[in-house]
Order: C-alpha cells, then structure tokens, then sequence
C-alpha cells in the first residue's frame, strides 16, 4: 500500500539546483550628479554608473551599426548577471517558460546538461535515454560549434535555445573532448524528452537496485513506487538496494528532499545558508523508511550533481547509507528563480548548501566512504577528465571544516585490470570506453561487466572486498551502517 507524501518545507517556487530588486535606467542616461549625491553614503555605486552611462552612450552614438536600446540593456544585464558565479542568469520571457516545461520533465530537446566556462559550453551529463545519450556524449565534452556556428561568446541560455527545436529536426554538434586531437561531429534528432528518471530492477533475489538519471518534479514519488516494487517482487522483504546516481546532474530540490525522505525515519536532510533570512532553510525527514532498515549503499562519481549531493550528503551523513564511487560534482549552491515583470526572470544564487553534518557541498562535492575506480583503464581516464564545479570559472568558494575528508576505504582493482589508466586515448579506445559507460549506467545493470556496482553487491551481501592497505591488498569486510529507530 502506497503511504501518503509527506509535507515539506518547500522553497520559494522553481528553486532549482543546476538554473528582487530592480535598477531601472532611462534610455537617455543624463545622470546628475546632484541627484545622487545625497545617496553616496547609502551606497549607490555612482562612479560606477557614471561609467555606465557614458559607455552606453558612446555605443549608441559611435558603434559601427544602430543598437537598439532593448539589445543593449539585454546584453548589460547579462553581464552583470554572469559575472557572478557559473549558475545565476537572466531568463527572458521565451527561456523562462522553456525552464517551466524543463522542469515538469517533458520538454523538446537533446536531453544534455550544460555548463558554461570562460565562454565554451562544457557537458556535465547527458540524461539517460535520450538522444545526447544515445550519440555517446559524455560528460567533460566541450562544445563548440552548434549547426557550425560558434558558440564562443554566447551566453549559456543562447545555446540552450539552439540545441532545442523541433522534435524530428536535426542538429549537428562540434565537440572537443580531452585526449582527442581532430574534434568530433555528431548529429542528433531532437526529440520530445520524456524522461523517465526511475528504474529498478532486481539484481539477486532479496536485493534490488534503483537507477535516478535526474530529479524531476515527480522524481520522489516515482521513488517510493520502485521500492515498493522491489519489496514486492522480494515477497515483502528486501535484504537491500543500491541506489545508483552516477552521472546525476541533479534537478528540482523537493524532488531530491522527498528521495532522501524516502530511505529516513527522521533526521536532517540539508540545510541552506544564505544573506537574506528567507533563504536560510531547513529540510528535516518525516519517514516512513521505505526500506524498513535494510542496508543501503549509493553509487556516485564525478558527474553526480547537485540534488544527488543533496541525497547522499543526507544518507551519508544521517549514517543511513555507504556511499562508494568516486568524490561528485561539487555543486552545492541554490538558485532561485524570481519572476520579472517583462515576463522573464532572474535565475539567482540566493544560498549554499550543507550535509547534516555542517559540511558544504559547494566546490567539494560528497567524498565516498568506500572508494572504487573503474576497473576499465579506458574508464579511468573518462573518469579523471569529468568537469568538477571547482574547475568553473568565476565558481564560488565555500570554507568548509570538511574539505579535509577523506575514504574510509579504498578498493582494490581487479586482478588483471591495467593499474595506470592511460593519459591520451586512440578514438577507438574512447568509443569502446564510452560505450562501456553508457551500458553501465543506462542500460540494464550488469554485474559482469559494472566492477562498481559488483563490489558494491558484495558489500552489500556481506562478503569480502579487496581493500588496498598501503601497497598491501587486504580481503576485508566492509561494514554497513545500521539504521536507527527501526
């Protein structure tokens, strides 16, 4: 039977993880300076505006063609805007409503996340399923040209609105990656994205395993109906769940609060920090523990962001979960979206967040109590070169006390597996590479060939593990951490 959703705080509407007060300035721009001069104390930037003014000025009376005014204070306020941190951007009307429809998990598209830094659009992860995923994008990609126009010097929103169009249209995109010499042109159908950001399978009887691709409005619901699936298919008990959320670009916050709600009886979630008083939050559980107390352990690697920290910072911290995989994204920062009254809006880094633990997520990113590598050499390197928040240009900086943490344990590679992963790939390593990524993640899972999710199994079953003591390689078993008021 299907418990009820329990209430939460909720955060002002469309905050988001990933994407007021306004100066309105006149056309003419003839500032006196009289008129602000009993403001300098308040902190009026007048100088500053002075300057403003005058370069609007030159550039409506000197540059080479006529700018309109609406393109100039466009192009002003995303300047300012973008010069803030990596997240915060100025929506107008058209990406605005674009964002709604993102949101609520249908949209029409490539099905990518994308970041911008120092001007070049980077891939934080295609989104299982869809059409970037099915071309083999991978995180870490850089892309350069859309339909052979260059996107350096766009902002990250203009972009987004050229991968996006029709569904059954093509587009052709121009991609760096690392290791690669000659770029590398991939076309795509565009598709309407309907992204199913929950599956679950059965691994070995008793024991399931429970994939999120990304955090929708629905995704916490869709959460609690899989693992009652799994108990089900189990005859009314699992021994336990892996819960996979490698390469998770995150999404919706309550979506991501409601997940971890999901595997808590009680407990901190995740907490915000912020300079106005209603962006300090706090997100607490409310139970049931849809797992009854069964162990649980959470996948993450680099490309695991945002409302996936979210979710293993709290099992992490909350002692509910073994977190194994490699350290994740980093991005620990909330924006929140304010309507303007042009019909657009401003997408805004209002806040940071932090684990149960005090611990900022933000430039850091989760460290995993148990540490594995691929066991593919080729995936190493794939792994080695995913984008991480800190490597952003303008990136916030968050003092943690925790930035100093490190593995409980660090596994061992597989006997046979090449112990330096190699610092350049051929273009045939890279595809067999990415390929093998791609089935890892996205298709059924597979414990022949996933080395992550096959040691993560046996922790999970209680086995032995080869746990790397020095240079020493030690069978030991991993303990699980106990749930608490069951």
């Amino acid at each position: 039977m299907s418990m009820p959703t329990p209430p939460f705080p909720r955060p002002r509407p469309r905050t988001l993880l990933g994407v007021g007060i306004g100066v309105i300035i006149g056309a003419g721009l003839s500032f006196a300076v009289a008129v602000y001069a009993d403001k300098e104390r308040s902190g009026v930037p007048l100088e500053e505006i002075q300057t403003f003014s005058q370069v609007f000025s030159l550039i409506k009376s000197d540059y080479v063609d006529p700018a309109s005014d609406k393109k100039l204070m466009e192009g002003a306020i995303n300047g300012m805007v973008s010069a803030l941190d990596p997240h915060s951007a100025y929506l107008d009307p058209k990406e605005f409503k674009e964002m709604e429809v993102f949101t609520d998990g249908k949209f029409g598209g490539l099905g990518i996340e994308v970041t911008a830094d120092h001007g070049i659009i980077k891939v934080v992860a295609p989104i299982d399923g869809t059409p970037a995923a099915k071309a083999g994008i991978q995180p870490g990609d850089l892309i350069i040209k859309i339909d052979g126009k260059a996107v350096q010097g766009m902002s990250l929103q203009e972009t987004v609105d050229m991968m996006r169009g029709k569904p059954g249209s093509k587009i052709t995109l121009t991609i760096l990656r690392p290791h690669q010499n000659q770029p590398l042109t991939l076309t795509l159908i565009r598709a309407i994205i309907k992204v199913q950001s929950v599956r679950a399978f059965m691994l070995a009887p008793g024991y399931g395993y429970l994939r999120i691709s990304q955090f929708q409005d629905n995704t916490g619901t869709e959460t609690r109906r899989a693992v009652e699936g799994l108990e089900k298919e189990a005859g009314g008990h699992l021994k336990g769940l892996i819960l996979d959320l490698r390469n998770n670009p995150g999404g919706v916050l309550g979506a991501g609060v409601e997940t971890a709600n999901t595997f808590l009886n009680h407990g901190l979630i995740v907490y915000t920090k912020g300079r106005i008083a209603d962006s300090d939050m706090q997100f607490k559980a409310s139970g049931p523990d849809y797992l009854h107390g069964a162990p649980l352990i959470v996948l993450i690697n680099g490309g695991s962001a945002s409302a996936a920290e979210i979710v293993t910072g709290a099992l992490k911290d909350d002692g509910r979960a073994l977190v194994l995989g490699q350290r994740s994204f980093g991005k620990g920062s909330v924006q929140t979206v304010m309507p303007l009254s042009n019909g657009g809006a401003l997408k805004l880094t209002t806040a940071l967040y932090f684990t149960p633990a005090g611990c900022s997520i933000q430039g850091q990113g989760i460290v995993p109590n148990v540490e594995v590598q691929p066991a593919n050499a080729q995936l190493r390197a794939l792994d080695g070169d995913l984008l991480k928040e800190s490597e952003l240009h303008g990136v916030l900086k968050a003092p943690s006390e925790c930035a100093k943490l490190t593995p409980q344990y660090t596994l061992a590679l597989p006997a046979g597996a090449e112990a330096k992963a190699p610092t350049a790939l051929t273009q045939s390593e890279k595809q067999e590479a990415e390929a093998a990524l791609s089935e890892s993640i996205t298709q059924r899972p597979d414990l022949a060939k996933d080395y992550q999710l096959r040691e993560a199994m046996a922790i999970l079953q209680g086995k032995q593990v080869p746990v790397q003591v020095g240079k020493e390689t030690v069978e030991e078993r991993i303990p699980l951490p106990k749930a608490v008021g069951q």
